[in-house]
């Protein structure tokens, strides 16, 4: 267990006190799980920064840090279901995707490599966007951001969906398709 393992570990503190304030939806408690949600996703930059810094990158990193990050983005996503701020089937599609992916990168026969395959850039644009969303829905703001908070979860789920299509399609379909359009 290296430092950024045990940063990646240590954002699972922090669920049951965003889940324990989303529970009671007062302004105040709100803004109290809005911060904790904050700062444990915080510590998914910083435990890749240090990993990369320390020369400290490893296959229990790689597999540990996205599954983390699904409990992290998934925990929130059910509670908000529950407070009625997001339909059941978006989340489900987030879902998906999250076990789909997640077998998939263990299983070094489906994945067609040795080893724990970290992630690309489509999936970190769906973990920001992720984030970003569900930051905007747990904090208690006005009336006129309801609109702008569901238009971002819903590209939030646009972007789970083809960082995962990504992810599954072989590497040389997206190298052929560029090939053929340039020619």
């Amino acid at each position: 267990m290296t430092l950024p393992n045990w940063i990646t570990f240590s954002r699972l503190l922090g669920l049951p006190f965003i889940l324990y304030f989303l529970n009671h939806p007062t302004d105040q408690s709100r803004w109290i799980g809005f911060g904790i949600f904050l700062l444990a996703a915080g510590t998914d930059w910083l435990d890749g920064y240090l990993a990369r810094k320390l020369n400290q990158i490893t296959d229990l990193g790689k597999f540990l840090d996205p599954l983390v990050d699904k409990f992290l983005v998934l925990a929130p996503l059910l509670a908000l279901i529950e407070l009625g701020q997001v339909p059941a089937w978006g989340v489900c599609l987030i879902l998906a995707r999250e076990l789909t992916i997640a077998g998939w990168r263990v299983n070094p026969k489906l994945s067609g490599s040795a080893s724990i395959q970290g992630a690309n850039i489509w999936g970190k644009l769906k973990t920001v966007s992720q984030i970003s969303a569900i930051a905007l829905l747990i904090a208690p703001t006005p009336d006129t951001w309801i609109i702008p908070s569901l238009v971002l979860f819903w590209l939030s789920v646009v972007l789970t969906l083809i960082s995962g299509l990504v992810y599954l399609l072989p590497a040389n379909i997206w190298s052929s398709t560029s090939k053929s359009t340039s020619a």
